[in-house]
């Protein structure tokens, strides 16, 4: 018994012993963590030095200035749509169908002052199917609101509420925004007003295929998202993003997550093509959207090599247009096109950014790689239809206040293909007496109250005239023959 504790006795000094040359090695009489299988991460003392006088050099962004500029020019906008709904228990109980009813549905986002006497710019999907748009200003005041034009491609729409001297938000130049840049985020998000989140810029150019493609409905999406750690969620969309100088950058619209909320990647619509849309929906009613006349692809490595480029920068052009801009202009098939005016373009996102810029007429310089070798050619716009001016289509698509709708003048190939003579085009409904009518985009009217319609002045002088219920005929494009009771 005695031998064994001193074998133990023995043993507990010579653990003590070592223990004590270990921390007299480490200078410390702390014992040390244990920290599994990442032992190595940590650095050496004359690492951590540096890194803290280094960190110590580098001053943070000072960000008061920009939020105070910014919350008083975000809104929070809210909405309320009509939706059909029918109550599943009467079917059940009565043994038949129960008739459809009507039930207010609220929605909410944000917006961004953008001119001193009430125009404001906000997300499409905000707004898009509202039959009642608020907007609260910081101050508390409210306002109704109401659309002036919608742009799904971009997911982008305009409001005017009755208000002046307001505080509008100036435009930076999101061409500027470099990666790693500070910038605020300012919105609504879950009603919580006037909320500012802060991060950088992650990436520009994103393409997350968040806008859906429809060619009946003239969408064509255009996403070069600016992406961003900054904080947003559900209430943020059509809100602002915001550089140190308290410019707008950008309107926030999407989130990427898996649960609905923020889970650190937040994207935003450059400004550049904000200004661009806005203008053209102040101006016309409806975006005047240029194309060049081509079928792109992005460069990889592979194709790079196949085309013996030293370099992998540049959108492949796969086909071309018959009769379109690159066509008229000299463009090829197998052409690399590298720059739009003065701007590098390395992905299709980028290079759809730039041409979003322009309208149909306008002439830019593209730089394309052929066989090894730079050119440089002058493309001229068009339209998707072929146009050349954007003042060819100037009054063609007009928004009416009353009616909640953008309305113009049927073509001759879509009263062909109906084989009607004459008839005015729904072409986008914001809210209002179309929409609780039922008619919905796409319907082109051919007859109110028995009396032909020839053009979208003469119908709206009908309808000025009249008072209390008229019958709206018309036809979908699909064929379908449709009447609606619309109240005045």
């Amino acid at each position: 018994m005695k031998r064994t504790l001193s074998y133990i006795s023995m043993s507990l000094a010579g653990a003590l012993l070592a223990l004590g040359i270990q921390q007299k090695i480490n200078g410390s009489t702390e014992p040390s963590p244990v920290v599994s299988n990442v032992q190595h991460y940590r650095p050496a003392p004359t690492t951590t030095a540096t890194f803290a006088a280094r960190s110590g050099s580098l001053a943070m962004p000072d960000l008061v200035e920009a939020a105070e500029m910014s919350v008083n020019s975000v809104v929070h906008v809210t909405t309320e749509s009509m939706v059909n709904v029918r109550d599943p228990f009467a079917d059940l109980f009565w043994g038949h169908r129960a008739p459809i009813q009507q039930q207010p549905r609220q929605g909410a986002g944000s917006g961004v002052i953008i001119t001193d006497d009430g125009y404001i710019v906000t997300n499409n999907h905000v707004v898009d199917g509202a039959d009642k748009i608020k907007v609260h200003l910081n101050d508390r005041r409210s306002f109704d609101a109401r659309v002036i034009g919608r742009d799904p491609s971009t997911d982008l729409a305009l409001l005017k509420i009755d208000a002046t001297e307001l505080n509008a938000m100036g435009y930076g130049d999101s061409d500027d925004v470099r990666v790693g840049e500070w910038v605020l985020a300012v919105g609504n998000p879950m009603s919580l007003t006037s909320t500012v989140t802060a991060g950088i810029i992650s990436a520009k150019a994103r393409n997350i295929n968040l806008l859906q493609y429809d060619a009946e409905r003239d969408i064509f999406p255009i996403e070069s998202f600016l992406q961003t750690d900054a904080a947003v969620n559900p209430g943020n969309s059509g809100g602002a993003l915001v550089n140190t100088s308290g410019q707008l950058i950008g309107i926030n619209t999407a989130i990427a997550s898996t649960t609905g909320q923020y889970a650190g990647y937040s994207f935003a619509i450059p400004v550049n093509i904000v200004k661009k849309v806005t203008n053209d929906l102040l101006e016309f009613g409806s975006v005047q959207r240029a194309y060049i006349g081509v079928s792109i692809r992005d460069l990889d490595q592979k194709l790079a090599k196949e085309l013996k480029l030293d370099r992998i920068n540049g959108v492949y052009v796969n086909g071309i247009t018959d009769g379109g801009a690159a066509q008229l202009a000299g463009l090829r098939s197998g052409d690399v096109i590298i720059r739009i005016g003065t701007m590098d373009v390395n992905n299709v996102p980028q290079l759809q950014e730039q041409v979003s810029r322009y309208r149909p007429g306008d002439k830019v310089a593209v730089a394309v790689l052929r066989d090894g070798k730079e050119s440089v050619m002058d493309v001229t716009l068009r339209g998707r239809d072929g146009v050349l001016t954007s003042n060819s289509t100037k009054g063609t698509t007009q928004p009416t206040t009353t009616l909640g709708a953008d309305l113009r003048n049927a073509t001759e190939e879509e009263l062909r293909d109906l084989k009607l003579t004459s008839g005015v085009k729904v072409t986008a409904i914001n809210g209002g007496k179309l929409r609780s009518s039922g008619i919905r985009e796409g319907f082109i009217i051919t007859r109110i109250d028995q009396e032909p319609i020839t053009s979208v002045e003469q119908l709206m002088g009908i309808l000025n005239k009249k008072k209390g219920g008229v019958l709206v005929e018309g036809v979908y494009p699909n064929g379908t023959k449709a009447y609606y009771g619309l109240g005045l």
